[in-house]
């Protein structure tokens, strides 16, 4: 095996990684997940037709009875790809309101729009037809540019191809130009840069290769020449997947690490959320359910997850308050105080001593009654007040049942002895 072979199993890996990662969010994520959708299948497209081009499956299907099969799947789904990538940059950059001038790369994304399907299906009809009619395929090839050099009917077939792709990078770099240049962030302009310079070496591919065919067929090369160039092309190609799959990643994983972030404060929430509600079963939108079936939901993005969860809690906590009295803060306070002397902990604890004796008294068959008190709001924003959530469900955790019902027990002999 050479180099450049191992080198194509990689990259065939590494694109299939890609499209497994991304697969959940394109296909259950949120709106924003959807619209990229399309990314998704440009990945998978371009991953099947790089297993098409790896040694054992190139020479396999180029040795079955359609000889030079993997050459017709690479293409079919490289234009699959191509057409899913399109449809990506008119659903990215196509959007605009009506009103006021639209910009040029609007305008662009929008004609793409309308001939990139009709495009694509003329050249798989094309490609199909230059296939089984011109090319000659008498001999199973291994490389098939290489051993095709000088050769009218391959020459015309893959022109076909190489217009179609050398055309659809031309306009992916041209957006994702303009999508660098005006992007903020750090990470989305780099991720952008990148693919863009991938884009840039698919121009310089399909051109360079396009060339060498044409000037074959009036000069033949010799067969050393003619695989020489076959492999530095290729290697280009490498190269171009290579930066394509990492600089499409790099946004996403920025929203990974915020996402990985959601999960560890849902999976620290969700012994808290789960005992409220179990004890409030109409308070949730559904029943609550195990932290791997709810680690593991697609249909809900974890954000949003997170802040029902925290608006379900302190509606639970509303509806305890009717179920204890007013001096069940200062003894929660107080409790949490004799754990630790640090202000730091005791505030969350005390939050979680007064639900866990609110929660033991509701449950014990308590009347409701009027509001009892409650801690007051620490946090200013969603974000402080999960994170004030996550804080407080630490603590509960370490809260036993008997603790509560002894703080319980001295509020009924302190409303004795008063």
């Amino acid at each position: 095996m050479t180099p450049l072979d191992l080198a194509g199993y990689l990259i065939a890996g590494l694109m299939t990684a890609v499209a497994v990662w991304r697969m959940p969010a394109a296909l259950w994520g949120d709106e924003e997940d959807k619209r990229r959708r399309a990314l998704w299948g440009c990945y998978a497209g371009f991953a099947a037709a790089l297993w098409t081009k790896t040694r054992v499956v190139r020479i396999g299907l180029n040795d079955s009875p359609v000889t030079d099969l993997s050459v017709l799947i690479k293409h079919y789904t490289a234009t699959v790809a191509i057409l899913a990538i399109l449809s990506y940059i008119v659903a990215i950059y196509g959007q605009y309101p009506d009103a006021g001038d639209i910009p040029r790369h609007v305008r662009f994304a929008r004609t793409i729009q309308q001939v990139a399907a009709k495009a694509s299906v003329a050249t798989l009809v094309l490609l199909t037809v230059l296939f089984f009619t011109v090319v000659d395929r008498s001999v199973p090839s291994d490389r098939f540019v290489s051993d095709h050099a000088g050769q009218w009917g391959a020459t015309l077939y893959m022109s076909v191809f190489y217009v179609y792709l050398g055309a659809a990078s031309a306009v992916c770099a041209y957006q994702w130009a303009l999508a660098t240049a005006g992007a903020r962030l750090r990470h989305l302009r780099v991720g952008l840069g990148m693919m863009t310079f991938a884009m840039f070496i698919g121009v310089g591919y399909t051109v360079s290769r396009t060339l060498f065919l044409w000037v074959s067929v009036i000069d033949r090369p010799s067969p050393a020449f003619a695989l020489e160039f076959d492999e530095v092309t290729e290697a280009a190609q490498i190269v171009l997947f290579a930066f394509f799959a990492v600089g499409a990643s790099i946004p996403a994983l920025s929203k990974g690490g915020r996402r990985a972030k959601l999960w560890r404060a849902q999976s620290r929430l969700h012994a808290l959320w789960y005992e409220l509600m179990t004890a409030f079963p109409d308070q949730p939108f559904e029943p609550p359910r195990s932290l791997r079936r709810e680690l593991t939901r697609f249909d809900t993005p974890a954000d949003l997850r997170i802040d029902r969860w925290a608006a379900d809690i302190a509606d639970a906590v509303e509806k305890l308050r009717h179920y204890v009295p007013d001096c069940l803060l200062p003894a929660a306070e107080a409790a949490a105080a004799a754990d630790t002397p640090d202000p730091a902990k005791s505030g969350p604890l005390a939050d979680a001593y007064w639900i866990k004796a609110a929660l033991a008294a509701r449950n014990a068959g308590a009347p409701a009654g009027p509001a009892g008190a409650v801690g007051t709001q620490h946090a200013t924003d969603q974000d402080g007040e999960v994170a004030w959530l996550v804080q407080v469900a630490a603590a509960y955790r370490t809260i036993t049942d008997e603790r509560a019902r002894r703080i319980l027990v001295s509020l009924t002999d302190l409303e004795k002895t008063a």
